[in-house]
């Protein structure tokens, strides 16, 4: 499941490498031949590997490229091929930041407290991935207050990233993300209920609820089909959003 090793070294961008899963590779051939000559220097390693002395020297020195540095982040904290439990808590941090957050240009995830979705919710998302968090903007009148992570954010936001979804405008993300079908029935009627409790519109006169969406009708019809699985109620959709009716909405928990 993502992130793997390979996605998460795509998400860098490199001067000399186009594709930055190569420098991760160049990196681990470079040790794996030190670790057999260990009294080779920089210009026999690069030598034998056909890579230049200088790019050598630093990795003969402890030197660690930054996709190698997110890679042994990520797996540190359990993110990197994910297993059954983390790779839920992920799932469903996805969703909240997909359905109420954002990843800036430097890859930190944030996630914007709502009506439905209170800053005790959203610290638990992190906590189960393993972070602490900050909060900001709580005193700012034109800006919604958000939690972002205190350690590793922009690994995270790569492994989000990964994973699907969008760093920067949401708006042209025209499906749902794989991981999201991938994973377990409980898992993705959670996503749903997360993603209906940041987006959908509440109403003091009707259990109804409705999730307006400025993005492709591929993404809408995806989103659709994801959250009708889940409920038996009716769940319906037009050019701009998606209508849940109020049997549905109280199948996912909003009376």
């Amino acid at each position: 499941m993502e992130p793997t090793a390979r996605s998460i070294a795509r998400t860098y961008s490199d001067r000399v490498y186009p594709d930055p899963w190569e420098k991760v590779e160049d990196y681990q051939r470079v040790q794996a031949y030190a670790a057999e000559h260990p009294n080779a220097g920089r210009t026999a390693v690069g030598t034998a590997l056909e890579l230049p002395a200088g790019r050598v020297r630093p990795w003969l020195n402890g030197g660690r490229p930054d996709p190698v540095r997110g890679i042994e982040t990520a797996s540190a904290n359990s993110w990197l091929d994910p297993e059954c439990d983390m790779a839920g808590a992920l799932v469903e941090l996805l969703a909240h930041v997909l359905a109420g957050g954002s990843i800036n240009e430097t890859f930190v995830p944030a996630i914007s407290i709502g009506r439905r979705v209170d800053h005790e919710a959203i610290e638990a998302a992190f906590e189960a991935v393993g972070v602490d968090t900050h909060c900001r903007h709580v005193n700012s009148d034109g800006r919604a207050t958000e939690l972002y992570p205190a350690t590793d954010a922009s690994v995270l936001g790569r492994c989000l990233v990964a994973m699907g979804a969008p760093q920067g405008t949401k708006t042209a993300l025209d499906a749902v993300p794989a991981v999201v079908w991938e994973a377990p029935k409980p898992i993705r009627r959670q996503f749903v209920e997360i993603y209906v409790a940041h987006r959908g519109l509440f109403y003091e006169t009707k259990a109804t609820t409705r999730i307006q969406e400025e993005r492709p009708k591929s993404y809408i019809v995806d989103l659709r089909r994801l959250i009708n699985e889940c409920v038996s109620g009716n769940v319906s959709h037009g050019e701009r959003g998606i209508t849940i009716s109020a049997n549905a909405a109280r199948e996912l928990g909003f009376a």
